[in-house]
């Protein structure tokens, strides 16, 4: 066990909530001095993609939204269930969590809509005899078999045209060309979500955003314990010693405010390193200009990652995932209103009030758009006269149905445009576009944790013979869990401050949702029972249906 007394440190190499979990545990369950732990992060705020920002002036945006859920985010509630709210210290996150979601429970009534503005019986999923034999088939494949293929060498045609696949696909930000292990992954780790992925009730928000409702709280809890962050600090290398085995980080290379440094490690100092980013080079647009598809890793997000993965042949493979843009890009949108006629109206389209009916899906949308209305207000300080929604779209190389462009190619106005064409508002466009400002975000590799991989691409939380030094984030290998999610940054979190510390606490296992009968049961009759008579779309080969070009 290394002993967490007065004179060891730690640091921690970026801002997001992996790092802020691993302090949180250090301090809560290693007994760790606070101001011993340095949190070393380039941007000006921590939280890392968990954002959240902006004001009534001007607009509002997050640049995603995050599902999550009871049964499986295990270790987040650990973590939040110890930390106070913001408004209320006898109040922990997790339960003002759980006060939310009581009083504004999620059921959505209009999870699927078609193309001439019908709201579609999402509960008839559309799966035949062929589609469940190949869902079994994937289910029952281990991960060594499965190996790097891609979702559409394991489903036939007809699967893709489901409801199913658009609702899984929409919900969880999949491509046909993803990774087959990461979707059997998340089809055993949601597998309670089958009987209910048409109305999302088993989806958990959080008050606000994510920005104000997690990472703001988490980190005044670090402050106070004298947690050190250090913003304008790039860390650019590390230096590693071996001997007999065994693997220490030895020193740090980094930028402070363009200034080179180094930090000498002692024996006992630790370090917690996250290795790249869903968010690296994201750009931003308004209603006027178009967010740039940044390729070029003109951030330096990747670049640590990199440099490590020379160093060592189990330090994984960052060119598996940050190489092929044109596979890991979509575009969100946020839309900041004077007006409430938009959110009435959709409203009075859906059946739900805002903050009750998770995504909607334009499921013959060239972009296949989704939005998804927030309980208002969304963000702190928002005043009750402004609105937001927020929304995004898969297919950003596809010109759309109203404007004739692709999302790419979009301004804020024209997805405006896009989205009004799809609901079918034609009556209320004049005054939602005098009224709403949008906010577009391009993100390169917003979904690149799902690239075709290896078993070794992504290396281990705690590489072999590591005493000192651990890896952190959405792409450090965690077996059986799910990327792409807050919970596996925590868990990897809380697995390197655990197996660092030599501590003695168990882990929360990961869900296994086919582990308690009764849970399995319902799920695998869902999916491969009887779900209604399926009729193909219009045109099977329509917009939505098949799968996009993909950018190289």
């Amino acid at each position: 066990m290394i002993d967490s007394g007065r004179g060891t440190k730690a640091y921690l190499v970026g801002g997001g909530i992996a790092a802020l979990a691993a302090a949180a545990f250090l301090i809560r369950d290693g007994e760790f001095p606070g101001e011993n732990i340095h949190v070393l992060e380039q941007l000006p705020l921590a939280g890392g993609s968990l954002d959240g920002r902006g004001s009534p002036e001007r607009a509002y945006v997050t640049r995603g939204g995050r599902m999550l859920e009871d049964e499986a985010y295990t270790c987040l509630w650990n973590l939040l269930e110890t930390i106070p709210t913001l408004d209320d210290e006898n109040v922990s996150v997790r339960d003002e969590i759980i006060r939310f979601n009581r009083d504004c429970p999620t059921r959505a009534r209009a999870r699927l809509i078609d193309r001439d503005h019908r709201v579609l019986d999402a509960a008839r999923l559309g799966l035949d005899a062929q589609d469940r034999l190949e869902l079994a088939r994937l289910l029952v494949l281990p991960e060594s078999v499965i190996g790097d293929r891609r979702i559409d060498q394991f489903f036939s045609e007809h699967f893709f045209a489901t409801n199913f696949w658009a609702m899984w696909r929409t919900t969880f930000a999949f491509q046909n060309w993803h990774s087959a292990i990461e979707l059997k992954r998340y089809f055993l780790r949601f597998l309670q979500e089958f009987p209910r992925i048409h109305t999302l009730a088993g989806v958990r928000r959080t008050r606000l955003n994510q920005y104000d409702s997690i990472v703001r709280p988490l980190t005044r809890w670090l402050q106070e314990r004298g947690v050190r962050f250090e913003h304008g600090v790039t860390v650019t290398d590390v230096d590693f010693t071996e001997q007999d085995g065994i693997r220490r980080a030895k020193r740090l290379h980094l930028l402070r405010d363009g200034h080179r440094e180094s930090v000498e490690l002692a024996e006992l100092d630790l370090a917690f390193i996250t290795l790249g980013s869903m968010t690296a080079d994201a750009a931003y647009g308004d209603d006027d200009t178009v967010p740039e598809l940044i390729r070029d890793k003109r951030d330096g997000n990747w670049t640590l990652w990199e440099t490590l993965s020379r160093k060592a042949p189990d330090f994984g493979q960052p060119a598996v995932f940050n190489g092929n843009v044109g596979e890991a890009a979509w575009e969100s949108f946020t839309l900041t209103m004077r007006s409430p006629a938009l959110l009435e109206r959709i409203e009075e389209f859906s059946g739900n009030a805002p903050g009750t009916g998770a995504l909607m899906t334009f499921k013959d949308s060239p972009w296949l758009m989704s939005i998804v209305v927030p309980r208002q207000p969304h963000f702190d300080g928002q005043p009750k006269d402004v609105f937001t929604l927020w929304g995004y779209g898969l297919f950003i190389d596809t010109p759309g149905e109203h404007t004739g462009t692709t999302m790419a190619e979009s301004t804020g106005r024209e997805i405006l445009a896009e989205l009004l064409g799809q609901l079918g508002f034609d009556d209320i466009a004049d005054e939602v576009r005098a009224t709403t400002t949008v906010t577009t975000v391009m993100m390169p590799y917003i979904t690149s944790q799902f690239a075709r991989r290896s078993v070794h691409d992504r290396p281990r939380v705690i590489p072999h013979g590591a005493r000192n030094f651990a890896f952190l984030g959405q792409y450090v290998e965690i077996p059986e869990d799910v990327v792409f999610t807050v919970e596996y940054s925590v868990r990897g979190a809380m697995h390197a401050v655990y197996r660092l510390l030599g501590l003695d606490k168990p882990i929360p296992p990961v869900h296994h949702a086919l582990s308690d009968p009764k849970t399995a049961f319902r799920a695998l009759k869902t999916a491969f029972g009887h779900s209604g008579p399926w009729a193909p779309p219009a045109d099977p080969a329509g917009p939505g249906m098949q799968d996009r070009p993909r950018r190289g």
